[in-house]
């Protein structure tokens, strides 16, 4: 390599998907470890940014080895979370690759780290140092716990915030323990809320010409998703309770077993309840006063709920399905993942993408632009290398 400032001219591959991503001419280095970070990377490099992953030498990102090997020694998750990026490996602890990461920052618009607390500053890529020589950047930290408050250094992973933050605990069944959801919904999450505070960065940067810190946190992510259960705490007093599948608000709204499947049933008002009465053959329910209501439904669950539920569990999924949508109340199949992959719908929605260059498919973004959804542009790349490049371990940029 011959200086840090050509780095990103050397480094092979493509600078956006074809065609050209609505983030196309915008440049990002991630110094990304696991999920939030590499998250929010792989949104910006779908959307068309050209993104150049910094990874460590010994290894490069910790996904790399989450798991058993998939592709070319690395993790399946790796492979999610990477595509379409670049790789530089870097030692920053050494001048020279601190240096060279200053080479980078001085034509990228957007830094994404989630690094450790207190790693940046050890480091002397802090927000303060970095903004000092690169004032149209956007800096973007993604923490634990946020940047106040007594464990505002303190690391932190997904399951330890769900549980922190009150989410575990309205997760379950009703005396049943408390439950980690099974998506990670704070690490996602913390990902997009990044990458909606770059993109409004970017918009002010238009306007004003300067960069800013942009600071979020699974902490905070957390609390948000939180956020309903928090208010009718703090606002009515109300102590949460779980429901599993059910919802505290409405009766009948919930799943109940079939007699070959589970199937959700949401009655949102009176008038969806009185079709589903018609639907089970009870056409009386909704003039009896135990449940005309909804109100009177919450509070005569105990009685509606089982009357519903040995009636639908004398018949299959697919017999209450058909009878319900065509009596227009709302239900869907709970669905296994291997159904959900087998329902047409899914196919023709185009959220399973063929990775190019790969063998396998991905699940692509959940937006699309004037009709078209953005396409993934590459694989992840291995070490050092761009992902054009996956199938070989030769040609790594490297600085330590």
């Amino acid at each position: 390599m011959s200086a840090p400032d050509a780095l990103p001219d050397a480094l092979p591959g493509p600078r956006h998907a074809t065609p050209p991503g609505v983030l196309a001419g915008i440049r990002v280095v991630e110094l990304g470890q696991v999920l939030a970070g590499p998250f929010a990377g792989s949104i910006l490099a779908d959307l068309g940014a050209t993104v150049i992953k910094v990874e460590k030498p010994e290894g490069g990102d910790d996904a790399r080895q989450m798991g058993q090997p998939f592709r070319r020694g690395d993790s399946l998750i790796f492979h999610e979370f990477n595509r379409g990026k670049r790789s530089v490996v870097l030692d920053l602890k050494s001048p020279a690759g601190v240096e060279a990461l200053h080479g980078l920052l001085a034509e990228a618009d957007i830094l994404v780290h989630n690094l450790r607390p207190g790693a940046p500053e050890a480091l002397g890529i802090g927000a303060g140092a970095v903004r000092a020589r690169h004032p149209r950047l956007i800096y973007c930290a993604i923490s634990a716990f946020g940047q106040r408050g007594p464990l505002r250094d303190r690391p932190g992973y997904e399951p330890l915030l769900q549980a922190w933050c009150g989410l575990s605990s309205i997760t379950g069944a009703p005396g049943g323990p408390p439950v980690r959801m099974g998506a990670s919904v704070v690490d996602q999450g913390t990902g997009m809320w990044t990458v909606i505070g770059a993109l409004a960065a970017l918009e002010r940067r238009r306007r004003t010409g300067q960069g800013c810190v942009v600071d979020t946190s699974l902490f905070e992510t957390a609390i948000l998703w939180a956020g309903q259960k928090i208010d009718a705490y703090v606002n009515e007093g109300k102590e949460p309770e779980r429901h599993a599948s059910g919802h505290p608000a409405f009766v009948p709204y919930q799943g109940f077993d079939t007699a070959d499947g589970p199937l959700l049933v949401c009655c949102g008002n009176d008038r969806l309840f009185a079709k589903l009465a018609q639907v089970l053959g009870h056409p009386e329910w909704p003039e009896d006063p135990r449940f005309a209501r909804n109100r009177a439904r919450l509070a005569n669950q105990a009685v509606l709920l089982p009357l519903v539920a040995a009636i639908l569990a004398g018949r299959g999924r697919q017999h209450w399905l058909e009878r319900l949508l065509a009596a227009g109340v709302p239900c869907a199949p709970i669905n296994s993942i291997a159904e959900v992959l087998a329902d047409p719908h899914t196919e023709a929605s185009g959220m399973l993408q063929p990775v190019p260059g790969e063998d396998f498919r991905l699940v692509a973004m959940p937006v699309s632009f004037d009709g078209r959804r953005p396409a993934i542009a590459h694989g992840a790349p291995p070490l050092g290398g761009t992902g054009e490049a996956a199938g070989r371990q030769d040609g790594r940029e490297r600085v330590e």
